[in-house]
């Protein structure tokens, strides 16, 4: 008798790093579920950074339900560290790490074995598309704000595209497990963008990264001003560290809040010594507050003019809270040469 096909798949390990994630966990399960991948062929494996909410109590309900959904403690409650307790107790060939904000789309899991298969590269990646966390229109305005050029840069697996891509990173990668023996763990110093430098290590090695369009993954974003703000300072914030362990600055594009918030800062401090610094800094936030509003005026006219009057709020809490999280790394990491980290409980621990 011939073996099914479904019996030469590859086993899985899908890695959740959680924290208080009541509202979004049992949603990115039930994807996980939804999924045709066989469940004989796959281990879940939630690392919890020690919920105070209900995270913990329904994680435990489907662990009840479902024999591949495991429940891993991480009491220092930092991301990376969550990652590489997940990649420890792997048993899977592949290694899925994947956000308690997000959810699957159609066919993930299968589309990200098949594609490793097929181009023998070390990580597979998609599209992520940002939901709103709730109907309100702040909410909806901060997934609009995210999915679009002004709001979240030109990155490949944010703005689309129609065909394969060696790209630097990508969202919810897959990896071969060897990857992890090869290059070693996440690093545990970088709270924020720990993907992006592990990936700069691997394609250093030789590695090879691909965005497969037809791979789809959906992302909940923050649903306030005060959340979205502290999570772009943060990802601004070790943006300076990152550069300094990959060696080099990770794209262009990552300078250009920080070069627009110093030179405001600067511009600003100066202005009362030399008048035409504050000309200059009536020019810089001038120029900003058009084209800031240009692109509000832009997406509002194709998703509705009601997003016209949150939009440039929305934007400006992006680019001027990740502007400051960078100069305050330069600071901390390059001048002082020091690692800051921010207080546990201030850090939004899921991506």
């Amino acid at each position: 008798m011939k073996n099914s096909p479904k019996n030469n798949l590859s086993f899985v390990s899908i890695i959740i790093p959680c924290r208080n994630e009541e509202k979004f966990i049992g949603k990115c399960l039930d994807s996980i579920i939804a999924q045709d991948y066989p469940k004989d062929k796959l281990e879940v494996l939630i690392v919890d950074g020690m919920s105070e909410d209900k995270t913990r109590e329904i994680i435990r309900k489907y662990i009840q339900k479902y024999s591949f959904v495991k429940i891993l403690d991480n009491p220092k409650r930092i991301t990376p560290i969550a990652m590489n307790i997940g990649i420890k107790e792997a048993k899977g060939s592949y290694v899925l790490i994947l956000s308690s904000h997000s959810k699957m789309g159609e066919n993930f899991i299968q589309k990200n074995v098949s594609n490793l298969q097929k181009y023998h590269v070390d990580c597979i990646g998609g599209i992520i598309m940002t939901l709103p966390a709730s109907k309100s229109l702040l909410s909806q305005s901060i997934a609009l704000a995210l999915s679009c050029f002004f709001g979240a840069g030109n990155a490949y697996y944010r703005t689309g595209s129609k065909k394969l891509k060696f790209v630097d990173t990508v969202p919810f990668g897959c990896y071969k497990k060897e990857v992890f023996e090869k290059i070693g763990l996440f690093d545990e110093d970088l709270l924020r963008g720990q993907d992006a430098e592990f990936n700069a290590r691997l394609k250093k090695m030789g590695g090879e990264i691909l965005l497969v369009p037809e791979i789809v993954s959906y992302y909940y974003a923050r649903d306030s001003l005060s959340k979205l703000w502290k999570m772009h300072f943060q990802y601004g914030y070790f943006k300076p560290l990152t550069a300094k362990k990959i060696g080099n600055i990770y794209t262009v594009r990552q300078l250009i809040p920080g070069i627009f918030v110093g030179s405001l800062i600067v511009s600003l401090i100066l202005s009362p010594i030399y008048n035409s610094f504050l000309w200059l800094f009536l020019f810089i936030l001038g120029s900003y507050t058009i084209v800031n509003l240009t692109f509000s005026l832009k997406t509002s006219l194709k998703k509705g003019l009601r997003f016209f009057f949150v939009l440039p709020l929305v934007f400006a809490t992006i680019h001027f809270s990740y502007g400051l999280g960078y100069l305050k790394g330069i600071w901390d990491f390059i001048v002082l040469k020091k690692h800051k980290k921010k207080k546990i409980e201030d850090i939004p621990l899921t991506r």
